[in-house]
């Protein structure tokens, strides 16, 4: 019997793998071709799982028009998003997308409009939403555990040695890395950017070209403000890839280290009177019941397709958190504050 989902795989590096083995286990998806510039780099990734069958090809329209696909992974170079989706889109293909959407935010504009003409699901991978303990952060400081939050602060530090293309890359942080700490902000508070004053630097004794640290003051709806503090090059004493983070609320702070449980700290007697009030803990267990990283973040995007509704991450959405990467560059080159 024929498979609901018919894939094409482009780009078949590194992160193609997790992709095509979490393609794998779902009965309901057959993969069909793979593509990429190098037919010898699809040829590997076939072959080491197993799939020797699969055709290989070097042109993406080409693999859409000889094996019937109706859904596209993209997982190439962040460079060739914008024309892999539009092909893809165009030959009408519904698309997922890694991070980050596009290298412009005109670029994810044209995607976003392309989604809309063709009516076709065009979602990014943000695969740092779909983890037990940041459900349990969000849910702390949605449910008003904490009162109405009022400060989000995160703070990343980790000295990674890439070498390659991040290496020289003019804003390695901001454009890299920083998409997701910014879309997991939008994610906990529930809220969207506004405005945003960035300050980039590259600090002494960084191996970096480029600037690989920025301090970022965003503005959310609603007078939330959002403080990001990291840097690329920071040697000792890191914090975890998913950040340090501090939520502040009116009545609370709910606190994650990026790997252990969240909790938090809120006010145990509103009525008391004196200079510092006491406070108690508030412990939160992890009942997401979700897959972690990209496979809850593809769970949620073929679920959204076979209920026939927008998954979390489509490109109407993700494409603010992209608006919070450029407007943080734009600022930075400007040095003024930025409406996003």
């Amino acid at each position: 019997m024929s498979k609901k989902f018919k894939v094409v795989m482009v780009g078949c590096g590194h992160m193609a793998h997790t992709w095509l083995e979490y393609a794998l286990t779902r009965p309901d998806t057959e993969m069909m071709g793979l593509v990429d510039l190098n037919l010898e780099t699809a040829r590997e990734l076939a072959a080491r799982h197993g799939l020797e069958h699969l055709s290989v090809f070097d042109d993406l329209a080409q693999a859409l028009s000889s094996t019937g696909a109706n859904l596209v992974f993209d997982a190439s170079a962040p460079q060739a998003h914008h024309q892999i989706t539009h092909i893809a889109l165009e030959a009408g293909c519904d698309v997922f997308g890694e991070k980050p959407m596009a290298t412009s935010i005109l670029e994810a504009q044209s995607m976003v409009l392309a989604a809309q003409t063709t009516g076709k699901t065009f979602a990014v991978m943000q695969n740092r939403r779909y983890q037990k303990p940041i459900r349990a952060l969000r849910t702390l400081v949605q449910d008003g555990t904490i009162g109405v939050p009022g400060l989000v602060s995160a703070e990343f530090f980790i000295g990674a040695h890439f070498g390659g293309f991040r290496d020289a890359m003019d804003s390695p942080l901001l454009l890299d890395m920083a998409i997701h700490t910014f879309d997991q902000a939008r994610f906990i508070v529930g809220r969207d950017p506004v405005s945003v004053y960035c300050h980039e630097y590259n600090p002494t004794g960084s191996w970096y070209t480029g600037k690989a640290a920025a301090s970022c003051i965003f503005e959310f709806e609603g007078g939330v403000v959002f403080t990001y503090n990291g840097s690329w090059c920071a040697e000792g004493a890191r914090t975890s890839w998913d950040s340090a983070w501090r939520v502040v609320g009116s009545q609370g702070t709910a606190i994650w280290n990026g790997t252990d449980v969240p909790y938090a700290e809120v006010v145990a007697d509103l009525e008391q009177e004196g200079f510092l009030r006491d406070s108690q803990r508030v412990e939160i267990s992890l009942e997401w019941q979700g897959q972690d990283g990209h496979y809850g973040a593809l769970d949620e995007m073929f679920t959204a397709l076979l209920e026939k509704r927008a998954p979390e991450t489509v490109c109407t959405d993700n494409i603010k958190s992209m608006g919070m990467v450029f407007g943080a560059v734009e600022s930075a080159r400007i040095k003024r504050k930025v409406h996003i």
